[in-house]
């Protein structure tokens, strides 16, 4: 079996280890400092094209749509949700290590189908918790998967996010109709209570890692302003 080869390591701000990015043949994998087992593999990707599907859908047609995507990852949230809304749109990445975006510019970015290298692609390198906080813009979708979920693996600061703080001011960030989706490692019923609390109106889905198979993986649907969806 061909061997991995360490390509890059990425220090995570305020403490959060590093990341390691290593590749076999066509395939690439990332791995977190002080945790068995990988963090993201570039075949395992249906949940993360899953949060864009479920996040996006209402937003079809709409034009000039604007989405944010919280963390970069591998790419595969952007290019399910460049996949998802029409030309006019405009898809926001937010990612916090400088690194990851420069994987994704270079050879990891042909898994994915190099969804920066679209037009309608924009990187915001910083916390996505910037975004909603003192002078919020409007989305009509936003797509976080910037940890392992409610309850924070890489960035402690994550935990904002996820709290019910958190969760308002995301609210007063999105469009009268706006809709906000949540990658999530497993569920979390204390978190639906905090997203109700939120204003929002709830639903959560099991997805699959892999089309059919794979870990199951939970993803958080929270609608503003439309009481069925």
């Amino acid at each position: 079996m061909t061997p991995w080869t360490h390509l890059d390591t990425a220090i995570i701000p305020n403490g959060g280890g590093e990341l390691k990015l290593s590749r076999r043949g066509d395939e690439f994998s990332i791995r977190l400092s002080g945790i068995r087992g990988e963090l993201m593999n570039s075949r395992v990707f249906g949940s993360e094209q899953a949060l864009a599907d479920l996040g996006c859908e209402r937003f079809k047609s709409t034009a000039n749509a604007r989405v944010l995507v919280g963390g970069l990852g591998m790419g595969y949230t952007l290019a399910a949700a460049l996949n998802t809304v029409s030309e006019s749109a405009t898809v926001t990445v937010a990612e916090l290590i400088p690194e990851v975006v420069k994987w994704n510019q270079g050879d990891l970015g042909n898994c994915a189908g190099r969804p920066l290298d679209d037009k309608r692609s924009r990187v915001y390198l910083g916390d996505v918790a910037e975004l909603f906080d003192n002078k919020p813009e409007s989305f009509d979708a936003i797509l976080l998967d910037v940890d392992n979920g409610p309850e924070g693996l890489t960035q402690s600061d994550n935990h904002w996010l996820y709290s019910l703080d958190g969760l308002k001011a995301i609210y007063q960030t999105l469009s009268s109709e706006g809709r906000l989706a949540i990658w999530s490692a497993g569920p979390d019923s204390l978190f639906v209570t905090r997203l109700k609390k939120a204003k929002f109106n709830v639903s959560v889905r099991t997805v699959r890692a892999r089309a059919g198979k794979g870990s199951r993986h939970t993803i958080f649907l929270a609608q503003k302003g439309l009481a069925i969806f």
